[in-house]
C-alpha cells in the first residue's frame, strides 16, 4: 500500500480555504498512486477552534464541509482521512473522518482530551472509546489522534494487538517547543517497536497565534525506526511504500503479540472494523525523490529561527496585514525583530523607525541606520525631544514637582510607542513589539511604550538566546546583517544617561537561569538556592517575576518557543496573596 501523509498549513475558521488545500493536496498525492492519504488534525477546521466550538452556526457550517469533502472523494481512487469534528447527540467529537467514493465510512472520536499547558480540549469535546480499523488495499489501518498515542495503554494498542492494525495513524495538532520533535520521535519509535507495526504520524504546520506547528510529520517501521520524515516548518507530503507481510513475520516471532491479545487491568472497549476495497498488490508509480525526505535542522538556532519565521509570516498574513513598523534603538533586540520580519514578510513590507532622545548615543544610531542598509528596509527618522521637553513641561505643575527618573523614562518609551502606532494606523499596517522575555519576566519594560504593538517577536525568547540566534543569523547569511557592535555592546534602554540594563537588572545569564528555574520549572526558592542560585538575586527576582503579572497580562501575542510560554501556557493570578518566602534563608 502507497501511504501519503499531508501535512498542510489550515487556518482556524477558514472552512473554504481549508477544504481547497485538502482537495488540492489529495490531487497531488493521488496523482503518485497513493491508496490512502492522511491529513493532520482538525486539519479541516484548523487547530484551536477555542470557542468556535461552542457556535452552533460554526459547528453546522463544519459539518457542511465534510459532506462537501465526502462528495469531493467521488471521483478519487484513494482513501482519505481527515482531522474535524464531529457531532453527534448533543455531544462534539474530536475526529478522524473516513471517505471513500463519495460517503463518509466511518468517523473515530480521540479518546485522550490534553488538558494541559496550551490544551483545553475537555473544555469542547467529549471523549471517545474505543478503537477503529479499516482495510485498505490489503493492510489493516488502525486510526488514533495525538494525545491518543502518549498513552502506553491507549486505542493503539487496542487496534494493533486485538485488531490485527498493521499500520498506525497518528493525526496530530502538535505545537512546537524547543526539543519538541525529538520528544515525539523517541516516544514514536517506542510505540511503533511495543506495537510491532507501522506508526505513521501527520502534523499540522504553520502559526496559529501564539503557536507554531513544525510539521515534522514521521513515520516509523515495526522495529522503531525512522524510515521516512516530512519537511520541517513548510507544508510537504511524506509518501511510504508499505509491505504488510513483514509485520506479520515479526508478529510470528514475538510473544509479546499475542499475550496482550485482551490488555490487562483495561475495561471492555469496542473496537469497530470496516472494510474498504482497495488496489492492493499493484505497480507503483516512482516517487520524485526515490527515498523518504529526512531533512534535519542541525543546530538549535535553526529550529528556533524558522518557528520565529513562520509564526511572524503566518501571524501578519492570516490575519491581513500588509506591512509592518518596528521601533529601531541600535540595540539586540530590534536588530533580530526586524531580520527575522524581513525574513518572514521581505524587506519591502517593513519600515523602521529610529526615534532618538536627549539620552541616545551616537553610535546607536549608527548601528540602527547600519541594520537598515544590510536588511535594505526603509528607516524613516522621528527626534522625541521637542515633544519630550513638551511632556515635562506639562506634567512638572501637574505633579507639584520634578517628575521623578523612572517617569521621565517611560514618557519617552510611550511618545515612542505612540509615533509607531500611529504610523501603523495611517498606514494599514501593525507593530511588531521588541521586547524579549527576560524582559517581560520581570517587568523591565513599560506598558503603553515598548509593549505596545499586535504581535512580539521575541516574547518567549530569553535575552541569552537573542544572542545566540543574531549570531545564527549573521552565520547564515556568511556576514555581519546584525552589526558586530550590537553584539557587543553592553545592552541598554538609553532612558538616562549612560544607562546600562545590569544597573536594574543582573547580567543576563544568571537573571535567564533563575528565570527558567522559576518560570518553566516552578522550582521553589529552596530549590533554587539548593541548585546554586544566589539566595538574595533569587529573591529579588522572584518578586519582580511576581509584582509584575499584571503587564504580563497586557502584552501582545508573541511566537512560543519554550514549554512555558507566558500567555496559554502560564497563568498565574494577577491578584494573588501567595508568594515564596523571600525573607527564609
Amino acid at each position: 500500500m502507497r501511504l501519503a501523509l499531508a501535512q498542510i498549513n489550515s487556518t482556524v475558521g477558514d472552512l473554504a480555504g481549508n477544504l481547497q488545500k485538502i482537495t488540492g493536496f489529495a490531487r497531488q498525492a493521488a496523482a503518485w498512486g497513493a491508496d490512502l492519504i492522511c491529513f493532520p488534525e482538525l486539519a479541516l477546521t484548523g487547530y484551536p477552534p477555542e470557542d468556535l466550538l461552542l457556535k452552533t452556526s460554526f459547528l453546522a457550517a463544519a459539518s457542511n464541509s465534510l459532506e462537501k469533502l465526502a462528495g469531493f472523494t467521488r471521483d478519487l481512487e484513494p482513501v482519505i482521512v481527515v482531522g474535524c469534528i464531529d457531532v453527534r447527540e448533543g455531544n462534539v467529537y474530536n475526529a478522524a473522518a473516513l471517505l471513500h467514493k463519495g460517503s463518509l465510512v466511518d468517523v473515530y472520536h480521540k479518546n485522550y482530551l490534553p488538558n494541559y499547558g496550551v490544551f483545553d480540549e475537555k473544555r469542547y469535546f467529549q471523549s471517545g472509546t474505543g478503537g477503529l480499523v479499516f482495510t485498505c488495499a490489503g493492510v489493516n489501518v488502525g486510526l488514533t489522534i495525538c494525545e491518543d498515542i502518549w498513552h502506553p495503554l491507549g486505542p493503539a494498542l487496542l487496534e494493533t494487538h486485538c485488531g490485527g492494525a498493521e499500520i498506525i495513524l497518528n493525526l496530530s495538532a502538535s505545537p512546537y517547543h524547543r526539543g519538541k520533535h525529538y520528544q515525539r520521535r523517541e516516544m514514536m519509535a517506542v510505540r511503533a517497536a511495543d506495537h510491532t507495526c507501522f506508526l505513521a504520524f501527520v502534523n499540522l504546520v504553520g502559526g496559529q497565534d501564539e503557536l507554531v506547528f513544525d510539521g515534522n510529520s514521521m513515520i516509523f517501521d515495526e522495529q522503531g525506526r525512522l524510515i521516512g520524515k516530512g519537511a520541517s516548518f513548510r507544508e510537504d507530503i511524506l509518501f511510504a511504500d508499505i509491505t504488510a507481510e513483514r509485520i506479520l513475520r515479526t508478529r510470528l516471532h514475538d510473544i509479546r503479540h499475542r499475550e496482550l491479545r485482551a490488555p490487562p487491568d483495561q475495561p471492555q472497549q469496542e473496537l469497530r472494523r470496516v472494510f474498504i476495497s482497495g488496489r492492493s498488490g499493484r505497480a507503483y508509480p516512482p516517487l520524485k525523490t526515490g527515498k523518504p525526505n529526512r531533512e534535519e535542522n542541525k543546530q538549535e538556532e535553526a529550529e528556533i529561527y524558522a518557528a520565529l519565521v513562520l509564526g511572524v509570516r503566518d501571524y501578519l498574513d492570516k490575519n491581513g496585514f500588509r506591512r509592518a513598523f518596528i521601533g529601531l534603538s541600535g540595540g539586540i533586540d530590534s536588530s533580530l525583530t526586524a531580520a527575522v520580519a524581513v525574513d518572514a514578510l521581505g524587506r519591502e513590507r517593513i519600515t523602521g523607525i529610529f526615534m532618538p532622545s536627549p539620552f541616545t548615543s551616537r553610535e546607536s544610531a549608527e548601528d540602527a541606520r547600519e541594520l537598515a542598509a544590510n536588511l535594505d528596509i526603509d528607516i524613516l527618522t522621528i527626534p522625541i525631544e521637542e515633544i519630550f521637553d513638551a511632556y515635562i513641561k506639562i506634567l512638572n505643575p501637574a505633579c507639584g514637582c520634578q517628575i521623578a527618573d523612572i517617569t521621565m523614562q517611560n514618557i519617552q518609551a510611550r511618545i515612542r510607542g505612540n509615533i509607531l502606532m500611529a504610523l501603523a494606523n495611517q498606514y494599514g499596517g501593525i507593530v511588531l513589539t521588541t521586547g524579549n522575555k527576560s524582559e517581560l519576566s520581570v517587568g523591565y519594560a513599560t506598558l503603553y511604550g515598548d509593549m505596545a504593538g499586535g504581535f512580539a517577536v521575541l516574547k518567549d525568547l530569553p535575552k541569552t538566546l537573542v544572542y545566540r540566534l543574531a549570531r545564527y543569523r549573521n552565520m547564515v547569511a556568511g556576514k555581519d546583517i546584525i552589526p558586530q557592535r550590537v553584539l557587543k555592546k553592553a545592552p541598554t534602554a538609553e532612558l538616562r544617561e549612560n544607562q546600562k540594563d545590569e544597573d536594574d537588572l543582573p547580567p543576563y545569564s544568571i537573571l535567564d537561569q533563575i528565570i527558567e528555574q522559576y518560570v518553566e520549572e516552578d522550582l521553589s526558592l529552596e530549590e533554587m538556592i539548593d541548585a546554586g542560585s544566589d539566595p538574595e538575586q533569587a529573591r529579588r527576582i522572584i518578586a519582580m517575576i511576581d509584582g509584575n503579572e499584571y503587564k504580563r497580562r497586557q502584552a501582545p501575542p508573541g511566537v512560543r518557543i519554550t514549554p512555558r510560554a507566558f500567555g496559554k501556557d502560564r497563568r498565574m493570578p494577577i491578584t494573588c496573596k501567595f508568594h515564596e518566602d523571600y525573607c527564609k534563608s
